[in-house]
């Protein structure tokens, strides 16, 4: 049989449906003709005739309904590059393929074994349901099927799979209505991507990538053989299950095909002979990336809904780079475990790295192990910055126009009302440094200028810019915030701070470039929209120091051989620190501290502690990036 036995498909238009009761009173004659022949309506046609006939199968379905059928289909998530980290499906693992896309030994090798004369009859084989008929007579119950692919595929879309002779006459008539709205490719097209194959896959498509990791239009006539020979019971035949069983099922498929004159005794003893490569069970697998694809899936379902995702068939391209995702996930459980070792008791860690130029969110780690916390702390939980905040006071004290990196700015004692009590404010070695250049004071972290400054731009103000950069967070016009009084999440203080490095240019962060639906629709699409919300010269300035803490301040820990800016942030009783920094091209927040919030240990600091790790990861991700510098305040007027 060669590939051109099988028609090519035509429009599902080209004919025009009926209604089916009119269609059963209009064809009678050509119905109850082909039944008679089948002997499947002798009975009923005893018992009432033609019009008894219709008024009996008045509730039946219109197949109509499937010019505009979509099947559920399963949703694909896949990183940056293209590469797939992670598939969800309802309870059928499908994708859906044009007939065209299917192998013609599959198409030959399911028409052989399932319904062989499948392009000449008319919905309904009347020798193979008349066998069939004789022989449920004669056993008293249903023990033949003789179900053509029509058949097999209206009961599997419109009929329960009860064993009677009432619904084999409905099955039939259905059957004889569906050949007369459809053409017999789109009949093939629907039940191959339709049929069950076993171990919840659905449709020849998803089948193909299981049982022999390929697609549905690369199976040899070896392949196609054992996949057809699935079709009557796909785990009993199951290569994975019994391989010998497997390979007696695709013989029989080889036989039948060779009887039919569809390939010769040269390609059937070739086909048996091949060896087969087998895939894997795919349709349980777990991510590669659960943190990320776990976000990515909720942010679709609450865009799109929960049944568009499950069943929609969507193609998802991530924004994350699967390989620096990899060196993240690594870097948070090398480094959990040398901290553990060096006696800081910090049970978790996370991580987020963002593109400045894009606000693409590269990698993502919400725990240091998902198999034992689902918990995304990148994304959900909120934990005080410390100073880890104060880049955004100065960025206000610049922005302001009054500031420069060189002002001088007083590291003495002061105190504010603060209700019924003052609250006074002290630096983290108790002790003060005078009159001091911003510069130095933001190097080493000093808390009493922060304050000051805070106060200096308005507390107010500091908060609209937090909500311009981004962080939705509930914010306090406390006279602490500019020390971090605030619940923060590492994913809102990354995107912040890549804005710093991209010198005011922001987007909002995403996990997600596009969405479309298996036929290449776009249904998302997050191309970036940078727009300037910073004054450029303002954030060069604070980059400029903010390199400072990195070669001389409290962050020489994070000292990677080229140009960055970075802060740590330390919180009253060590119970969150942090390190989050930039070069051009990246900017990565890491957290440490425990879920319970109890403390890290005395002395622990994001100098200390996180540095290092910051350290780590980013000179992996960046082991393939062009150095690049800065652009400096001088780049820029001054407001």
């Amino acid at each position: 049989m060669s590939s051109n036995t099988i028609p090519r498909q035509r429009s599902r238009s080209s004919r025009q449906p009926t209604n089916l009761i009119q269609y059963i009173q209009d064809v009678g004659q050509i119905t109850v003709a082909t039944l008679l022949g089948a002997t499947m309506l002798g009975s009923s046609i005893a018992a009432g005739g033609l019009v008894g006939l219709a008024i009996s199968f008045r509730n039946l379905p219109d197949v109509r309904v499937l010019r505009n059928y979509l099947p559920s289909e399963t949703s694909y998530i896949y990183d940056i590059k293209g590469t797939l980290l992670y598939s969800l499906h309802d309870e059928a693992n499908r994708e859906v393929v044009d007939l065209d896309e299917v192998s013609p030994h599959l198409k030959r090798a399911v028409l052989a074994i399932e319904d062989s004369y499948f392009y000449s009859h008319r919905g309904i084989n009347p020798s193979s349901v008349g066998r069939a008929v004789l022989a449920n007579l004669q056993a008293g119950s249903t023990v033949e099927g003789g179900s053509t692919i029509t058949m097999q595929l209206v009961k599997n879309l419109f009929l329960s799979p009860e064993q009677s002779i009432s619904r084999k006459v409905a099955e039939a008539v259905l059957s004889l209505r569906l050949e007369q709205v459809f053409e017999k490719d789109e009949i093939l097209e629907m039940y191959l991507n339709q049929v069950y194959w076993g171990h919840n896959n659905y449709g020849v498509e998803t089948a193909a990538q299981s049982y022999f990791n390929k697609s549905a239009s690369e199976l040899t006539l070896a392949e196609a053989a054992m996949m057809a020979g699935l079709v009557q019971a796909p785990e009993d035949y199951s290569p994975f299950v019994d391989y010998a069983i497997a390979k007696q099922r695709q013989t029989t498929v080889l036989v039948r095909m060779r009887q039919l004159g569809w390939i010769t005794a040269e390609e059937e003893a070739a086909a048996r002979a091949q060896p087969l490569l087998l895939g894997e069970i795919k349709s349980f697998r777990s991510s590669v990336a659960p943190y990320v694809t776990e976000a990515v899936v909720q942010e679709l379902k609450d865009i799109f809904g929960n049944d568009a995702v499950l069943k929609g068939g969507m193609r998802v391209q991530t924004t994350v780079d699967l390989e620096m995702q990899r060196m993240a996930e690594e870097t948070v459980q090398r480094n959990h475990a040398l901290l553990r070792q060096r006696g800081v008791s910090a049970d978790q860690m996370a991580l987020v790295a963002i593109d400045p130029r894009t606000h693409f969110v590269k990698a993502m780690v919400g725990g240091v192990d998902y198999t034992t916390s689902q918990f995304n702390r990148a994304v959900q939980a909120q934990r005080q910055p410390g100073s880890a905040f104060k880049p955004f006071v100065y960025y206000a004290a610049f922005a302001s126009g009054r500031f420069t990196p060189d002002s001088i700015i007083q590291d003495t004692p002061v105190s504010y009302p603060d209700g019924y009590q003052y609250y006074i404010p002290r630096n983290y070695d108790g002790g003060f440094m005078g009159n001091i250049p911003i510069r130095k004071a933001l190097e080493v972290s000093r808390n009493i200028p922060a304050i000051k400054l805070g106060q200096a731009v308005g507390i107010n103000r500091l908060i609209e810019i937090c909500r311009l950069l981004g962080i939705e967070s509930p914010m306090e016009p406390v006279v602490s915030l500019p020390l971090g009084a605030v619940d923060l999440t590492p994913m809102e203080i990354a995107g912040a701070y890549a804005t710093f490095a991209s010198n005011g240019w922001h987007s909002d962060p995403t996990f997600i470039v596009q969405v479309t639906d298996s036929s290449g629709n776009v249904l998302l699409d997050n191309t970036p929209k940078p727009q300037l919300i910073l004054d450029p010269w303002a954030a060069a300035s604070l980059t400029d120091v903010l390199q400072g803490v990195i070669t001389r301040g409290t962050g020489t820990g994070a000292q990677i051989g080229r140009p960055a800016a970075g802060k740590t942030g330390t919180t009253d009783s060590q119970r969150d620190v942090w390190f989050v920094g930039y070069v051009p091209q990246l900017a990565t927040a890491i957290w440490v501290g425990n879920d319970d919030y109890s403390p890290l240990g005395t002395g622990a600091t994001g100098g200390g502690v996180v540095a290092p790790v910051w350290r780590d990861f980013m000179m992996q991700a960046t082991a393939d990036m062009p150095v690049e510098n800065f652009r400096r305040p001088s780049d820029f007027a001054k407001p």
